[in-house]
């Protein structure tokens, strides 16, 4: 597992106390060296392009894929440095394994990704959506669920692999099936909590900076 690296993090700190106009006086840390702020970018990658609302559909061999609103934007891979292109490519392809097609939109309205799953699979036509946020919490939900409910969640993105990811999209497709699957079995590190905290609140400090109240949900057209 990647371990955090303290210079992103002390210029994550830098930028977001920065962007909140909370201090008087430039942010330091006593002994050590300025770190530049990160370059943001706020056009899609080539290979994940928006393309407008989306719409419903009622395909019933569809399972929608919800990303965050800063989801290969201001912030291009998970927590510990899974790139999100590979992210989609592994959800996609444990979908498509399960003779299903994958559907990926934007979400604009939340940076939680409970109520990312729950517009995705108000659009979905199985009623299945695979929420991600942008650190890689991930959780799988269906459209009669509330908000809070789910089928599986992964709350410990530290811990996701491109093999977990994959293996989400096969229990995703599974779910649209009409299956019950067994749960994705995933590793268990008490100390990644404490070990990444810090970092998972600013990098949510970030995404939720994207939100656009209202906002309706984007298709994203996506290259792999």
């Amino acid at each position: 597992m990647a371990e955090v690296n303290e210079q992103v993090l002390r210029a994550l700190i830098m930028e977001v106390l920065s962007e909140m106009g909370n201090a008087s006086k430039p942010v330091t840390f006593t002994g050590s060296a300025t770190v530049a702020k990160p370059k943001e970018d706020d056009s899609d990658d080539s290979w994940i392009v928006t393309e407008g609302p989306a719409q419903a559909h009622t395909s019933p061999d569809e399972v929608v894929i919800a990303v965050g609103p800063a989801f290969a934007r201001s912030q291009r891979t998970t927590i510990v440095g899974v790139p999100h292109k590979e992210v989609i490519r592994q959800l996609v392809a444990g979908i498509e394994e399960e003779g299903l097609k994958a559907r990926v939109v934007r979400v604009y309205r939340s940076s939680d990704v409970a109520f990312m799953a729950v517009e995705g699979d108000k659009l979905s036509g199985s009623g299945i959506c695979i929420g991600i946020q942008s650190k890689g919490t991930t959780v799988i939900h269906q459209r009669d669920l509330q908000p809070l409910s789910n089928l599986e969640l992964f709350p410990q993105a530290p811990l996701l692999t491109e093999e977990v990811y994959r293996a989400i999209g096969k229990n995703a497709a599974k779910y649209a099936k009409g299956e019950s699957p067994n749960p994705v079995a995933t590793l268990n590190d008490q100390m990644a909590r404490p070990k990444y905290q810090a970092l998972s609140a600013l990098l949510h400090i970030k995404e939720t900076k994207r939100v656009v109240k209202g906002k309706p949900a984007d298709e994203c057209r996506i290259t792999l």
